[in-house]
C-alpha cells in the first residue's frame, strides 16, 4: 500500500520544451561571444587612442608620402603631355584688321581674334540689347555736359559698327583696324569704357599700353576730353592707368584679377607686337594701324 504523503515522481518536460531551451542556451552563448568581441574591440580602440604621438605621426607621414608619390606621377604625365603640344611663337604681329575685306576672308585672317578670342564670343550676348541701345544713343547729338565717365562726344556709324563687332562678335577680345588717328581711337575706347561702366560699374580698370610718353599723353588728353575726366582719374589707383612697358601692364592686370576686378587692356596702334599674356585676359582691344599711319606717327615724334 502506497503512502499518500510521499511526493509524486517528477514528469519530464515535453520534447518541444527541451528543444526551445537548447535554442535559448545557444543564442545566449552567441550573444556572450559577441559581447566579448565588442569589449575586445573597445579595449583595442582605447589603446589606439592612447597610443604614442609618434605612432600617429608615422601613420600621417605614410599617407603624405602616398599623396606625394601621386603628385609626382601626375606632374610627370602633365609634363609629358606638354612636350607634345605645338607651342606658338611668343611675338604676335598686329596686322591691319581684315574687317574691310569682303567674304569669308575676314573669318580667319586675323591671328589674334580668330585663334584667341573665339572662346569668348558670346560673352556679351545677354547684354546685346543694352549695348546696341548705347551705341545708337552715342550716334545722336553729343552731350558736352554729361557726368564724368559718360561719353560726351558722338560716334559716326562706322565707329559704332566697329564697337558692335568688338563687343558682340569678338566677345570683347580682339584687334580692330585703327580709325586713322590716336584721338579717334581714344573716342572708340571712351565709348567702350562708357558701356563697360554700365555693365560693371567700378569693378573694372582701363590699362592703356603705348610705348612713348608722347603717345600716352595723347591717350590721356583724348580720354579726358571724351569722358569729362580730370588728371586725378589717371593713376595707379584711378580708373585709367597708362603704361609704356607691357610687363608692368601685365603685372597690374594680374593684381586686378586677384582682387576680383576686371582689367580692360587697350593696345596702341604703334605697338608692332602684342605679348601673349595680354591675350589671355578677358577684355582687350588692340588697334592695328596702317603703314601710312605708323609712318606719320613716327614723323611726329
Amino acid at each position: 500500500m502506497t503512502d499518500a504523503s510521499s511526493p509524486a515522481p517528477e514528469t519530464p518536460p515535453p520534447a518541444w520544451q527541451e528543444l526551445a531551451l537548447q535554442e535559448l542556451r545557444l543564442q545566449r552563448q552567441l550573444l556572450e561571444e559577441e559581447i566579448r568581441g565588442l569589449e575586445s574591440r573597445r579595449d583595442q580602440l582605447e589603446k589606439e587612442l592612447t597610443s604614442s604621438f609618434a605612432g600617429q605621426s608615422d601613420a600621417i607621414a605614410r599617407r603624405l608620402k602616398g599623396f606625394q608619390d601621386y603628385l609626382v606621377v601626375a606632374l610627370q604625365d602633365l609634363a609629358s603631355q606638354a612636350e607634345q603640344i605645338e607651342l606658338v611663337a611668343p611675338p604676335v604681329l598686329v596686322q591691319p584688321s581684315p574687317l574691310d575685306q569682303p567674304g569669308p576672308a575676314s573669318a580667319g585672317a586675323e591671328p589674334m581674334a580668330a585663334e584667341v578670342a573665339v572662346a569668348s564670343v558670346g560673352l556679351f550676348n545677354q547684354d546685346e540689347a543694352l549695348i546696341r541701345s548705347q551705341l545708337e544713343s552715342f550716334q545722336g547729338q553729343p552731350d558736352f555736359y554729361a557726368d564724368p565717365w559718360k561719353l560726351r562726344r558722338s560716334l559716326e556709324a562706322p565707329t559704332a559698327a566697329l564697337l558692335e563687332d568688338w563687343f558682340l562678335n569678338q566677345g570683347g577680345r580682339g584687334a580692330q583696324a585703327s580709325t586713322g588717328s590716336r584721338n579717334r581711337n581714344a573716342l572708340v575706347v571712351a565709348a567702350a569704357i562708357a558701356i563697360l561702366g554700365e555693365l560693371y560699374g567700378e569693378r573694372f580698370q582701363t590699362l592703356v599700353l603705348a610705348g612713348q610718353p608722347e603717345r600716352l599723353g595723347e591717350w590721356r588728353r583724348g580720354l579726358q576730353d571724351c569722358l569729362g575726366l580730370s588728371r586725378e582719374d589717371f593713376g595707379p589707383n584711378s580708373g585709367i592707368v597708362l603704361f609704356e612697358r607691357p610687363d608692368a601692364l601685365i603685372e597690374r592686370a594680374d593684381r586686378l584679377e586677384e582682387r576680383g576686378e576686371l582689367p580692360f587692356i587697350v593696345v596702341d596702334g604703334s605697338e608692332q607686337v602684342v605679348d601673349i599674356p595680354i591675350l589671355q585676359f578677358p577684355l582687350w582691344l588692340a588697334f592695328a594701324a596702317s603703314p601710312q599711319e605708323l609712318a606719320l606717327d613716327e614723323d611726329l615724334l
